[in-house]
């Protein structure tokens, strides 16, 4: 039976909770929580009766047996938390993003190659049911063959001012939902490869309103990724947009017969022959995100290869730090986890 544990427990969409969950439902025990919040550990001793609860990741670290830890905090803190648990010689999930830069993603790889443990990301979305669905319609060439996506997020909000709108914490407005939405886009467009990414952004019109100006998100923020077959990938998150973005769907996918419209909810595909607009629709099948914790388990017990990687959880992350670069420097750089 593999003992699991998780470095974060905050209240925020009860992460923590939902995590633990879900390892107990692929057959895993949760025996640790640690947080620097007495008040999140007195809830987790509530709703994991008898776990044990610790204040610090080393103290977690010395006293507890968990065989695998999953990190829930802020984006920056990644890196270090992991770190300290592979060196520990601990299996290791990471919520996404793995981190916020590659140079991170390298360190933590190193160091899971170095201890020969597991290391994953949180890439539930890997199996939503709008991507299933997506990847059955496009891989029996509905709409022909697929050469440019384009990913949308957002509209004209205010940022909060939690610690998701400051960018040392967060990495930027990209990175939150856009990396679901490239690991969404990666798989659609496998086995191609990138070559390069150009990034853009827009920063300084909500700043002033959030406690930390000089270190706002961007206002909105846009990349494109080219690949070596040709196709193009591009990347649209705002805060300033009028425009819903939501009414051309998260993804929108076109092909060579017509495009695909990516809802939460729903899809719909537009194709056109000898000039005449066809136009269906429909809901989308179910998600089956508990996969990601079942595979976890199955592939620390050696029973199933690792679906999610720590180098595919890479290239997410690689595009945004490449994109940041690009939108700063006013260059494309060239891709070198392809």
């Amino acid at each position: 039976m593999i003992k699991v544990a998780v470095v974060g427990y905050g209240p925020s969409f009860n992460m923590g909770r939902q995590h633990l969950t879900q390892m107990r439902d692929a057959g895993m025990t949760p025996v640790a929580v640690c947080d620097t919040d007495p008040a999140r550990l007195k809830a987790a001793e509530a709703e994991f009766p008898g776990i044990a609860t610790y204040s610090t990741v080393d103290a977690l670290l010395q006293d507890g047996d968990a065989d695998l830890i999953t990190v829930i905090t802020p984006h920056d803190s990644h890196t270090e938390v992991a770190l300290q648990c592979l060196n520990a010689g601990k299996h290791v999930v990471i919520e996404k993003p793995m981190t916020i830069t590659t140079e991170q993603c390298d360190s933590l790889i190193a160091a899971a190659n170095a201890h020969g443990v597991v290391l994953s990301t949180y890439h539930n979305r890997h199996w939503d049911g709008h991507l299933l669905e997506a990847l059955q319609h496009i891989n029996a060439g509905e709409i022909g063959d697929v050469f440019r996506i384009e990913c949308h997020m957002g509209g004209y909000d205010q940022p909060s001012t939690w610690w998701r709108s400051q960018r040392s914490v967060s990495g930027g407005i990209l990175y939150d939902w856009g990396v679901h939405l490239l690991e969404y886009s990666l798989q659609i467009l496998a086995p191609a490869s990138m070559t390069e990414v150009s990034g853009y952004a827009k920063s300084g019109f909500w700043a002033d309103s959030l406690p930390f100006p000089a270190d706002a998100n961007e206002d909105e923020g846009h990349l494109t990724v080219r690949f070596d077959d040709g196709r193009w990938l591009s990347l649209n998150i705002s805060s300033i947009d009028a425009h819903n973005k939501g009414d051309r769907g998260i993804l929108e996918i076109t092909g060579t017969k017509g495009t695909y419209l990516m809802y939460f909810d729903k899809w719909v595909i537009r194709t056109k022959t000898d000039g005449v607009l066809t136009i269906r629709e429909g809901k989308n099948q179910a998600g089956q995100t508990e996969k990601f914790y079942q595979n976890i388990e199955a592939a620390i017990a050696g029973r199933e290869a690792l679906v999610i990687t720590p180098e595919w959880a890479r290239r997410p992350v690689h595009i945004l730090d490449l994109a940041v670069h690009s939108a700063s420097s006013g260059k494309s750089f060239p891709v070198k986890y392809a």
